[in-house]
């Protein structure tokens, strides 16, 4: 086995963090604190790495996060990261500070989409470029010329409704995962492409 890499572990990290999912989904209490320290544990050998490197540790890290948080969240924290005495009462107000301070962090930042992670798994990467857009109040359908969905009364029912798109695409020899980044792509408007 070769030099441990930041390229190297990637694939354990998102493997951990899938399995901390799978445990919070499954109900498994018990198995959550193991998942989370696995998760925990790829935090420290990357900031080991880059130790190693002389760019920065774990403290460094800690440091960091404890900052952003301070910082992104002036409605929980004070400048000096003690609590505040009362919280905004709806998410909307939230998501508004929330919003503030990221435009006044990234002033320059006027596209919706920047910032979302391109790798994100599709399904997850739609959710996450419709959520900003509504936000930005570009709330633009996607595709027009797309048939309507059909109406799910359960998210069961849209489960299997997503399941058999895949299984549709698959039985066609398209990739659903990419197809769907693409369709993303377009609808942020970063790639022109027929269908």
């Amino acid at each position: 086995m070769g030099a441990l890499t930041h390229e190297s572990l990637v694939e354990y990290l998102i493997e951990e963090a899938y399995e901390v999912v799978d445990s919070i989904e499954a109900g498994t209490e018990a198995e959550l604190a193991g998942e989370l320290g696995d998760v925990l544990l790829q935090v420290v050998l990357h900031a080991r790495l880059a130790e190693e490197h002389g760019r920065f540790d774990f403290d460094d890290v800690a440091r960091a996060i404890t900052a952003k948080m301070v910082r992104r969240n002036p409605h929980v924290f004070r400048p000096d990261g003690t609590l505040q005495d009362s919280f905004p009462a709806t998410v909307e107000e939230i998501e508004q500070k929330w919003d503030a301070v990221k435009r006044a962090e990234k002033p320059g930042r006027s596209d919706p989409f920047e910032g979302i992670p391109p790798h994100l798994p599709a399904l997850s990467l739609a959710q996450k470029s419709l959520d900003r857009a509504h936000r930005a109040g570009r709330a633009g359908k996607p595709d027009p010329a797309v048939g309507p969905v059909p109406v799910h009364t359960t998210e069961a029912e849209l489960g299997d409704y997503l399941l058999a798109v895949a299984a549709a695409a698959r039985e066609q020899g398209f990739d659903a995962e990419r197809a769907l980044r693409g369709a993303v792509r377009r609808y942020q408007g970063r790639e022109e492409g027929s269908r």
